[in-house]
Parts: C-alpha cells; structure tokens; sequence
C-alpha cells in the first residue's frame, strides 16, 4: 500500500512541475499532461486535510467528555469506573495529539494512518462506555460518528471492516456486561440496534463515496481533456503560417506565437504579461479602431524588419472571441508580402511552364535561321546592303538563342546539388573570374565579408570572415551571382568601387538561417514605376537583354531555399540575396 502511495505521490509532483505559457511547447509535454493527471485520487492533498480534520473533531471528543464530567454530571459519565473513564479519555487525548504528528509527517502512509484512528475510536469509546455503565451512556453514538467520518475518508474501500470492528465491540462489552458483570440482557437490543446502525452509515458513505469518486474521475478526465486541449491548440498556433496574437478584455497578450513574435519586429515577449498597446503599438490602435467601428476595414500595417530592407505590408484580422461583448480577441496577422510573392509565383510558374515548351518548339527553326544566315553571310556575291541585313538577321538569331538557352535553364533549376560554400574564399574567387572575364579593372568590383548583420552604408572596415558559409549550389550561386553583378556593371559608373558585394551574417530573427549578400552599384537607381516589375521574365529596359536574367536569379535562388529582393528606395541600388546556414 505504501508503494501506491508513493507512486502516486511522484505523479503528483510530476503534475506541478509543468512550465506554463509563451514557448514553443513540445509533443513530449503533452503526453506528460496526460500520464501526470492519472494517479488515483484518494492520496493527494485534499484527503490528507481531510483526515487532518477529522483528528481535529477526534481530539475535541475527549474534552468535551471531560468537560461534562467536570462540571457535575459524574451520574451520566464514569459511574461505574470513574478511573477507567478518565484513564481512557485521557489515552484518546494523547492518542489525537501523536496522530497530528503523524499527518503532518505524512508517515506512515495514509491507509495506514486512517486505519489506525479508526480502530483507536473503537477502542477508547468503548472503554469509555463501559465505563460509563454500557450502551445506555450514549457514548456509542459517537462511535457512530466516527465511523461515518472514515468511511467518508477512505471513499469506502475500508467502511465494511470498520462497521464490522465497532458492532463486535460494542457487543462484545455488552456480553461480558451480561455474562461477567450481571448485567440486564434486554440492553442486546440496543447493542444490535446501534450495530445495525454503524452498517447502514457504511452503505450510504459508500453511496457518498462512489458518487464522490465518479465526479471526481469525470473532473480529472475533463481537466485532462482540457490540458490536451490547451496544448494542442499551442502547437497548432505555433504552427501556423499567419502571427496570431490573443487578448483579453483588458488588452494583455495572453498568448502569441513565433509567426507574430517574427512579423512585430522579432522582439521577445517579456516574462511577465505584456499589454497589447506596450508591445505592439500599431497593432493595438488598429484593435482599438475595429473595436469602435467592426465593420470598417482596417489599413495594412508597415512594420520595420530586421536585417532586411524595406517596411513589412501586415495584414490585422480581429477576430472576437466568446462574444462581442466579451472584450476577447484573436487577432490575426498576415504578411501581404507574401501573400502576394506566392500569387506572383503561380503566375509566373504558369508562363514559366508555357515559355519553356515554346523554347522547345523554335530552337530547331532557329537553329536552321542561324544556320542559313551564316551560310549566306560566306557567299561572295552578298552587297554591302545584304551583309548588313544578314548581321541584323544573326544578331537577332543569337538574342533568341540566348533567351532560349535562359529558358531551358529555368526546367534545370529543380536539379539542386547543394554543398557548403565559404563565402569568403568564394567571393575573392568570383571577383577575380568577374572582372577578368569583363575586361574591366579589378578595382571596379569590390568585395566585403562582414561578421555581424550590419547596413552596408554603416562604414564597417570590409575584412575576409572564412567562418561565413553558407548551403547552395555552387553552379546555381555562380548564375545568380553573374545575372546580379552585371546587371550592376552595366547600370553603373564603371569606376573604382562601382560595385560592391557585401556578404555579412544574420542577426535577431534571422539568426540561425545564414547570410545575406548585397550587391550594390552607384548607378542612378531604379524608377518606381519600373520596381514591380523586375522580376517579372521578359521585363528589361535594355534592348539587347533577354529579359529573363532577374527572373531566373530568384528562381535559382529560391530552388536553393534562399530568397532574392530587391531595396526599394533612393540609389544606391542594391539586391539582396539571403541564403540559408551551412550545417
């Protein structure tokens, strides 16, 4: 018994040591819930007062006896052996007194303990009573007492022996009353009435008790279905593509999840309960504005990003919860960027797919134009006027050949073999390739590798960090790399430090997904007009480009699980390039 006890006891203790609230909580956690809400009820805290309690009451009996024989009523108590009366109440006193010790040291264990209150109530009343001229004292009623008391307690799995102990008692005094002492044997009747009477009390505690235990395995079993509840719902908004932040009806952020933590800036939420308006300004006077007026739209919210250029467009969407009178919310934040980028993506997955089979369907016709051109640009007999056109012709040829080629390269891009590359040791290499391949002076291209997410323009001594790496394809990198910086050689000045590649680690937020590489030129800047547009394919302001070169850099760089944006703003212009960690 005493090992249930313990076990139970660990359970018990298993159950408190859950932390609470905001992480990111675990599968683990959950099962823990559920295996910590199972002990058996009968050995946790609330039966252990009980039983402080009913000492309490079995402590006053002796003093409440005593007391009545004190103040002259010497007639109805201790008439027959007033010394075996005061020795047995004062036995039952010290008997109340050592079991507050012993259920305050929860030793021994708690069956134990309620066993033996039990059999000591027996013993002292009985002794009391028989000291007190028999069943007639009364002294047995509060037997009774008692033994409704324990069978109470012990959620009756020992109320039958107890009944059982206390009618042998008491018939055995009247017995030997009868047998021994001569005593009027018309008293059996009251013996037996009052035996009866302890086995009626066992039956209805045991109807008290089983009703008690069966609400309180229905209370278990609900308070168990609503920590898994709880904590399902935890992980499914930790889980969730969307911010999600929940308020009460005084504007405290009760919950939020890593998703909004992202979207608000990546700033922690304190350990104490933070209020909506003090964490999250915007947001809260956007509630505050749904809060009066429902049924008005509310505007996106520009919210700053770290270590990325450019506001963040946010989405609020209040949603009440328990009624609109409640004052509870779930408010719902949605990044309209990416909402958009993934609309943009179909579409372009779509003209994609379109462009590729049409790149097949006229590279044999022009491959046979090409073909042709040359043959008639070998003839002797071509005019000056037919050499120039035949130029035309094959210029013209090799631009579609290349916008063919580009395309053809866009169905390669799920070909991924991704490898760690030192972004150090990778960069001085390509600027070396770059510049010479070019023809242009090595100072023009300018390489950077900063150690910490730092702007660009923040004036940071450029310094080789060979730690920086990061996980890409190396052909991949090579591609978007080329597509980026020519871009900038040819918008730009073509000077000493036109172009600039900055490779700096993550910060904040972004901290475990690697590094970004800027490529910036001092060209005079893209219009905004022109901005949206950039990535789209065949978009290009240059009469000799394919219009693809942008749009085939994000689509390599995205096959890489790296992202490629453009800073919008005033010159200089800059591409970023943010690639996942290494490792």
């Amino acid at each position: 018994m005493s090992e249930s006890v313990s076990g139970a006891r660990r359970r018990d203790t298993r159950l408190g040591d859950g932390k609470a609230g905001g992480g990111h909580p675990a599968l683990g956690d959950l099962a823990r819930v559920a295996e910590a809400s199972a002990p058996v009820a009968a050995y946790r805290d609330e039966f252990w007062r009980s039983l402080l309690y009913f000492n309490v009451y079995r402590s006053l009996i002796p003093v409440v006896l005593v007391t009545i024989w004190l103040v002259g009523d010497q007639l109805l108590f201790g008439t027959q052996h007033p010394q075996l009366f005061l020795w047995s109440v004062g036995l039952y006193a010290l008997f109340g007194a050592i079991a507050f010790v012993g259920i305050f040291a929860r030793q021994p264990d708690f069956e134990t303990q309620l066993t033996a209150h039990s059999l000591a109530d027996v013993l002292f009343l009985v002794l009391a009573m028989h000291a007190s001229g028999g069943i007639s004292s009364g002294i047995g009623l509060l037997l009774l007492a008692s033994q409704a008391g324990a069978a109470l307690i012990s959620r009756g799995r020992m109320m039958l022996f107890y009944a059982a102990v206390g009618s042998l008692a008491v018939l055995g005094e009247q017995s030997y009353r009868v047998l021994a002492l001569g005593g009027a044997s018309a008293q059996f009747l009251q013996s037996g009435l009052l035996s009866i009477g302890y086995f009626a009390t066992a039956f209805v505690a045991r109807s008290l008790a089983r009703y008690a235990v069966a609400s309180e395995q229905l209370a278990e079993q609900r308070g168990v279905d609503l920590a898994n509840l709880s904590q399902v719902n935890r992980l499914i908004i930790q889980d969730m593509q969307d911010g999600v932040l929940v308020v009460d009806e005084r504007g405290t952020i009760r919950q939020i999840n890593a998703r909004a933590v992202e979207l608000l800036g990546g700033h922690r939420l304190p350990e104490r309960l933070a209020t909506l308006i003090d964490y999250a300004p915007l947001v809260a006077e956007a509630y505050a504005r749904w809060q009066r007026d429902p049924q008005a739209p509310l505007q996106p919210l520009a919210m700053p990003r770290e270590s990325k250029p450019g506001p963040r467009q946010v989405a609020v969407r209040p949603v009440p919860v328990g009624g609109d009178a409640s004052g509870r919310a779930v408010i719902f934040l949605e990044d309209l960027s990416r909402i958009q980028a993934q609309a943009q993506q179909l579409k372009l997955a779509a003209l994609g797919r379109l462009t590729a089979n049409i790149a097949h369907e006229i590279r044999n016709p022009l491959s046979a134009i090409n073909h042709a051109t040359e043959l008639l640009q070998e003839t002797e007999s071509a005019s000056e006027t037919d050499a120039r056109l035949l130029q035309i012709i094959h210029d013209n040829t090799r631009r579609i050949d290349g916008m063919v080629q580009e395309v053809l390269k866009l169905n390669r891009r799920d070909r991924v073999h991704r490898e760690v590359v030192g972004l150090g040791e990778y960069l001085a290499t390509f600027a070396d390739d770059f510049c010479r391949n070019e023809r242009i002076d090595n100072t023009v291209l300018r390489v950077e590798t900063l150690p910490l997410a730092r702007a660009p323009q923040g004036g940071l001594a450029a310094r080789a960090d060979a730690g920086l790496a990061v996980q890409f394809d190396r052909s991949h990198l090579n591609q978007v790399m080329w597509n980026l910086c020519r871009n900038a050689l040819r918008h730009g000045q073509q000077g000493a430090g036109s172009i600039r590649v900055v490779a700096r680690a993550s910060a904040g937020a972004d901290a475990a997904d690697g590094a970004f590489i800027d490529v910036i030129d001092d060209g005079p800047g893209v219009p905004p007009d022109v901005q949206p547009q950039l990535f789209e394919p065949f978009f290009t302001t240059v009469n000799s480009g394919t219009g693809l070169g942008l749009y085939l850099a994000r689509e390599l760089a995205e096959a890489n699980g790296a992202t490629l944006e453009f800073a919008a703003g005033p010159p200089p212009t800059r591409f970023t390039l943010h690639c996942k960690a290494a490792g």
